[in-house]
């Protein structure tokens, strides 16, 4: 990821593995580490975050693009795509700004090429991401994977095995093996 200025770690899996579920305790443990968050979602829906009954929302419709509202609050920008494309997260990351960051974290874009924690219920009955994505470094299961154990060769070639309903390891391996790794 040419546009990433500071360390960047995706959380991949199949819908309803609980990847927002996780996040959703994972920042505020990172956080407590005195490490600054920024997060990129993927979304596979067209979306809406402002109003018809605002202004934003008619200015936007009337044609301008981008719009940004602002408040002393908080700010978002609304960008309107002129092609329908699948986003890259590469060129988001351009728009995203790291300036007061120490990590991004990114839900979804699993299928590009940046380290990423897989989540895996086997009970879902989901293949494995891994190990046709060499990018996972490590994998968040609630459960022994058959798979691993049966047929990857050496264990050098593993990601690391972590429990998914412990948010405190999984902020460990990121605190300790990964951020450690990039710097």
């Amino acid at each position: 990821m040419k546009n990433a200025q500071i360390p960047i770690l995706g959380f991949a899996a199949y819908s309803g593995t609980g990847k927002t579920t996780l996040l959703t305790q994972l920042i505020p443990l990172l956080q407590n580490s005195d490490i600054r968050v920024g997060l990129i979602k993927h979304s596979h829906h067209n979306f809406e975050i402002d109003k018809p009954d605002k202004d934003s929302y008619r200015l936007r419709k009337a044609g301008a693009s981008p719009v940004m509202l602002v408040s002393n609050h908080k700010r978002a920008i609304i960008t309107e795509f002129e092609s329908i494309i699948e986003p890259k997260l590469d060129i988001q990351l351009k728009f995203f700004d790291q300036s007061e960051l120490d990590l991004i974290l990114v839900e979804g874009f699993k299928a590009e090429n940046f380290p990423k924690i897989e989540l895996y219920r086997p009970a879902l009955n989901n293949p494995l991401l891994f190990p046709n994505d060499p990018s996972i470094i490590a994998i968040a299961t609630d459960k022994k994977i058959a798979q691993l154990s049966d047929s990857f060769g050496s264990k050098s070639m593993y990601p690391a095995l972590l429990d998914i309903n412990n948010p405190a390891e999984i902020c460990s391996f990121i605190m300790g093996d990964f951020l450690r790794a990039t710097k």
